[in-house]
């Protein structure tokens, strides 16, 4: 059984930084492919990053150039998160499937297997 556990969310200002982690067990991590979401009430999930099995990352157009996404060759993913903005104000989420097309990489519905979440608040 596959099972993610988020951690690093918290409350930071504006410009300030993050790194979320996501600790994975119950699968081969090096084959799977694992991405970021995020959610606010009322609004749908939205993908902020994945990372495949040969390390290929692909980023929301919102995060390009502030967010990076990495693994560890164990059971950790990463999201560095720079340069935070009110908006990125969220519930963030890891997700991680055996295996997701490249064009569904944020299709929540893609994965199957998902985390707790954890929240995170940029706020002056």
């Amino acid at each position: 059984q596959v099972r993610l556990v988020e951690s690093g969310g918290g409350e930071v200002q504006p410009g300030g930084s993050l790194r979320l982690s996501c600790a994975a067990s119950g699968y081969t991590y090096s084959t799977y492919c694992r991405a970021w979401f995020r959610q606010v009430p009322g609004q749908e999930r939205e993908g902020v990053a994945s990372i495949d099995s040969d390390g290929t990352t692909t980023y929301g157009d919102s995060v390009k150039g502030r967010f990076t996404v990495s693994k560890d060759n164990k059971n950790l993913m990463y999201l560095q998160m720079n340069s935070l903005r009110p908006e990125d104000s969220a519930m963030y989420s890891c997700a991680a499937d055996a295996w997701v097309a490249p064009s569904r990489w944020a299709d929540a519905n893609a994965y199957a297997s998902w985390g707790q979440g954890t929240r995170v608040t940029v706020s002056s």
